[in-house]
């Protein structure tokens, strides 16, 4: 039995396998993400092609996210938001959206939204490829949560990316941050997902701390409509494992709940 919350994992070299996707979608995966800040195309076409392959072998429909870089700072340490830039959508990012819409993806997620603009800009590029796709606007900014009211009316949904935002205000305001954007996304009946370090021990270690389980179903409980997999999914030594896990936690967390109802993606 799978949760009513939405499980997004991100696709990577540690997924690359066709069976493990298949045994991640039988455990509880229901929408994959690609991360256009790493990878080439042709293995971005080749996780397309798997997912693909065996959604369609399962008789499940499993959305796929592309994930666009932004303007970003790469440091040795993780990366960072380039403050000098003038534009949201890179040079980069058009030819990776360009690949996104000649391979079908069902989902774009836009990098460093500050303002309801960013996605108005998006949209525009969209349609200079022949195709306009929905929109998950990444809150990673200070500038995104003095706009957040008119960013979750411009996109079609929203994504708490909660590493980038570590960096833009106190880390222990996250919490709090979180909560409101959830409650106004389902005010607003908009797709709500909470990401970053959600198992991020599970890059090593076959099981979560206590601590990351608690996580996860306090997002659950707060209303999330989905929870992601990032590097523990894309990179990590525990992929199946990871994905399992989340699904578990999503699922005990949703028994405590008197009228949990999901905006899906």
């Amino acid at each position: 039995m799978h949760s009513k919350a939405q499980i997004v994992a991100t696709i990577g070299p540690a997924t690359r396998e066709k069976e493990v996707v298949r045994k991640m979608i039988e455990n509880n995966m229901s929408i994959a993400r690609l991360n256009l800040s790493w990878g080439t195309y042709e293995e971005h076409a080749g996780y397309i092609k798997n997912i693909r392959e065996v959604a369609k072998e399962l008789g499940k429909k499993i959305p796929i996210i592309q994930d666009l870089s932004g303007p970003r700072i790469q440091e040795q340490l993780g990366h960072k938001f380039n403050e000098g830039v003038l534009e949201i959508i890179t040079e980069k990012d058009l030819v990776d959206l360009k690949f996104g819409i000649e391979q079908g993806v069902d989902y774009v997620a836009m990098s460093y939204v500050g303002s309801a603009g960013d996605i108005l800009k998006l949209r525009e590029k969209m349609k200079g490829f022949g195709k306009i796709i929905p929109i998950i606007a990444k809150i990673e900014r200070k500038s995104a949560l003095t706009n957040i009211d008119e960013i979750i009316g411009a996109t079609d949904s929203i994504m708490v990316a909660r590493g980038d935002l570590g960096n833009e205000i106190p880390v222990e305001q996250i919490p709090f941050v979180q909560k409101d954007i959830i409650d106004r996304c389902k005010k607003a009946g908009k797709p709500v997902i909470v990401a970053t370090q959600m198992m991020i021990s599970m890059m090593e270690n076959p099981e979560p701390t206590r601590a990351e389980v608690a996580d996860i179903s306090c997002a659950i409980s707060s209303g999330a409509d989905a929870v992601m997999l990032s590097e523990e999914t894309a990179i990590g030594k525990y992929p199946l494992q990871a994905v399992t896990m989340m699904g578990r936690v999503a699922r005990e967390a949703e028994k405590h709940l008197k009228d949990f109802k999901i905006n899906s993606l």
